[in-house]
């Protein structure tokens, strides 16, 4: 990727951070007339917390009834679904269990399923200990019953924000990946944003800055809310353990945490997790012993066959955690500045429905909304799910074009010509985490060990970027 030039360039909308959330409001505003710069300091689009999420599509049955989290969540939730359809994000419909184990958490079903009828969502029903063990054969004994939330899905954590940008990047976007906003000073015609790349113009600023969004809402000349990461660990088992979970195993919540829940992955393997501990570092994305330990523990309990099977990975993701207990977001029309803070695991689930309330913000706030004839344009992106048809196993593809039947990374079946798709596509990766989101290369049980230097070379190749830009790590 070429250096930018320091000039000033001129917008109309800068959007600072390009997670989900970001994304998702830069697909939005580029249905309309405007020139909008979408920065991210990271290497790529949905590099930070939004791509090391739980994975699961929630319906906001757990929501706290009244709170913008509680609306956004529900319409977010069926916003993603039609538009995973549409573009071939996947997503597997397994609904959930939230399962008792003791008669204190079995007595709290009532007041949950009150909970979701005041959030909206009606679908909550109690199914028995025996229903339960029918549906899951290796759940450990000693549950005494479950609530079946049909609408939670396991979804793809890595497409929708590459979906939304390359959306967006079609329709003119100017994404601005590696650049890092340092600065926002204020000035009679909108902001003069600093980066370390230089400096930009724009007559309204964002934030979605995800875990820096409480920096950038001070340089914007606000306080209101301060980022605490808090650190959620997982562990990745291997596929042969997806025979093991047929639904997403939810813990029943406690007045602190939602707990620890066990799920199948779009990928074909099985993930326990997270943690919940609140750390100092925005960039500690290391794991522990003490956490890793914990979740051991558990698995023996929730699914004990689990405790004998091989483990592909460990991963930590961080949460932009506040001191409010709901979304923080909001616009202020006489400076031309809006913000979406404190955005925490549900914000997969809620991006399309969140960037909907952010355009009504600036709406509301004197932005001006013509929209383009035509809309936004098609996209179809890379069905990377394992229900899906893969290109390793479609004869006609492989006929057509030989490049599909090459495989590369044969942990997860990946071919030769979906790195090259991947690399030629309208938002090619600069490294080889961000070919892991577009094509699950990497992901599988040698973690790269085998394949990572061949990658490495295909994609220098097709993009032009050297080995060691590749293999530089993300921060």
């Amino acid at each position: 990727m070429s250096a930018r030039s320091p000039s000033e360039e001129t917008y109309e909308v800068a959007i600072v951070g390009a997670g989900d959330v970001g994304c998702a409001i830069a697909r939005e505003l580029a249905r309309f007339d405007l020139r909008i710069a979408l920065i991210e300091a990271g290497p790529d689009v949905g590099a930070g917390t939004s791509k090391a999420n739980t994975a699961i599509l929630h319906t906001g049955f757990d929501a706290k009834p009244g709170t913008l989290e509680a609306r956004l969540v529900a319409r977010g939730h069926d916003l993603l679904m039609a538009y995973a359809a549409e573009v071939g994000i996947p997503i597997e419909h397994t609904g959930a269990l939230l399962v008792a184990w003791s008669e204190d958490e079995h007595a709290r079903f009532e007041a949950i399923r009150e909970n979701a009828r005041r959030c909206g969502y009606e679908r909550v029903a109690e199914i028995s200990a025996e229903e339960l063990y029918r549906r899951e054969p290796h759940l450990g004994p000693g549950a005494l019953g479950a609530l079946e939330i049909p609408d939670e899905h396991i979804v793809c954590p890595f497409t929708p924000p590459l979906a939304y940008a390359t959306q967006a990047v079609l329709a003119g976007v100017d994404l601005r990946r590696a650049e890092a906003v340092t600065a926002l000073e204020r000035q009679e015609a909108g902001w003069l944003v600093q980066t370390n790349r230089g400096r930009l113009t724009a007559t309204w600023v964002v934030n979605a800055a995800g875990l820096h969004s409480d920096e950038v809402h001070r340089m914007a000349g606000h306080g209101g809310f301060t980022v605490t990461p808090r650190r959620g660990e997982l562990i990745v088992y291997d596929k042969l353990t997806r025979r093991l979970v047929n639904h997403v195993l939810l813990p029943v919540p406690t007045a602190t945490t939602k707990g620890v829940l066990v799920a199948p992955t779009v990928f074909g393997n099985v993930m326990l997790g997270p943690t919940a501990v609140d750390i100092d570092r925005k960039d500690d994305t290391s794991s522990t012993a003490d956490g890793i330990d914990y979740l051991r523990s558990l698995a023996p309990r929730l699914v004990p066959d689990l405790a004998r099977e091989e483990v592909t990975a460990i991963y930590v993701g961080l949460r932009a955690a506040t001191e409010h207990g709901d979304y923080v977001i909001g616009s202020e029309a006489g400076e031309r500045y809006a913000w979406a803070g404190g955005i925490r695991s549900t914000g997969l689930t809620a991006s399309m429905a969140i960037a909907e309330h952010v355009r009504d913000e600036l709406d509301r706030s004197g932005l001006a909304l013509r929209e383009r004839p035509g809309g936004l344009p098609s996209i179809r992106m890379p069905n990377i799910g394992e229900a899906a048809a893969r290109p390793y196993a479609q004869a006609e593809a492989i006929a057509a074009d030989p490049e599909y039947g090459r495989i590369v990374c044969f942990c997860e079946r990946v071919s030769r010509g979906e790195i090259r798709d991947a690399a030629k596509g309208p938002l090619p990766p600069t490294d080889l985490d961000g070919l892991r989101r577009r094509t699950r290369a990497l992901m599988g049980r040698c973690q790269g060990f085998f394949c990572a230097a061949h990658l490495t070379s295909i994609l220098a190749e097709e993009t032009g970027r050297s080995a060691a830009e590749i293999m530089e790590v993300p921060r």
